[in-house]
């Protein structure tokens, strides 16, 4: 990624220790960050967080965008409601590449409760520096995905 990309991230109650600790990661890596909270183990709705990471990726205002709760599920399916956002519940390495190889995912989702920091910096990694392939076949089945 270059220097000074912007990265959205939002978080429940349960995804919020996690949270935190990407966010200091990305910052030391130079990346822009929106942090959209929550910010306390208070008990939150994660759509409502989920929903303003996937909207500001959809509006352009970050490249990417990254939602956490405590199983992943809940905040990929709250992004996923939000036109033109293709997010994916990273549970492995090859989930990461290839929903951005085939996919052209543009929202990443962790579940705090099923992976550690280490393993989210990989998956986040592996999602950051894979290439959509922008052959035919994978274009179209996007732009299936874009009009549902």
């Amino acid at each position: 990624m270059t220097d000074k990309t912007t990265i959205s991230i939002g978080s429940d109650h349960r995804g919020y220790e996690l949270k935190e600790l990407l966010k200091k990661y990305l910052e030391s890596e130079n990346f822009n960050v929106i942090d959209f909270g929550t910010n306390s183990k208070d008990s939150v709705d994660y759509p409502d967080f989920a929903y303003l990471v996937a909207t500001s990726v959809k509006e352009g205002k970050a490249k990417y965008g990254i939602a956490i709760c405590g199983s992943g599920i809940g905040v990929s399916i709250a992004a996923n409601k939000v036109k033109g956002v293709r997010a994916v519940n990273a549970t492995s390495e090859i989930i990461a590449e290839m929903s951005r190889k085939h996919n052209n995912a543009n929202v990443i989702c962790f579940g705090a409760d099923t992976i550690d920091f280490s393993t989210a910096i990989k998956y986040l990694n592996i999602f950051f520096n894979t290439k959509f392939e922008e052959e035919e076949r994978h274009i179209r089945r996007v732009n299936k995905l874009n009009s549902l």
